[in-house]
């Protein structure tokens, strides 16, 4: 099992059990840790690299569809890493976000690193937390 990486001011680990946004947020709490809260290029950059080919919640949410995106730590959304015409909240109930979308329907993407998606709080999948 891969243990904390560090990168920058903060340490990071990315975990392989499939659980929901919510289970996601609240396991990295026990470990002193929020999901992962990304601010800069650079950091999105390391976290594409450290999550390799699998998509993974970070900390970012909002409590209603046409509410405003905010970290975990209460801090709005500045930088954004949106695939292309997301988020869209597709099935009408996308209120968190996955890092590492690959859709198949061919929608271009004009930069490698843009692989954000507005996804429904319930899907169980990876996840990054940060301390």
């Amino acid at each position: 099992r891969m243990g904390w990486v560090r990168f920058g001011f903060s340490i990071y680990r990315m975990f392989t059990e499939h659980k929901n946004w919510t289970q996601s947020r609240d396991d990295c709490a026990t470990k002193n840790a929020n999901l992962v809260i990304i601010t800069s290029r650079d950091e999105q950059e390391f976290i594409e690299k450290f999550r390799k080919s699998n998509a993974a919640w970070i900390g970012l949410s909002k409590k209603k569809p046409e509410g405003l995106w905010k970290w975990v730590d209460g801090t709005p959304l500045k930088t954004t890493f949106w695939w292309t015409q997301e988020p869209n909240n597709f099935t009408g109930n996308e209120n968190c976000v996955e890092t590492g979308y690959r859709p198949n329907d061919g929608r271009p993407v004009a930069d490698d690193l843009n692989t954000w998606n507005d996804n429904t709080c319930s899907a169980e999948i990876f996840y990054i937390c940060e301390k």
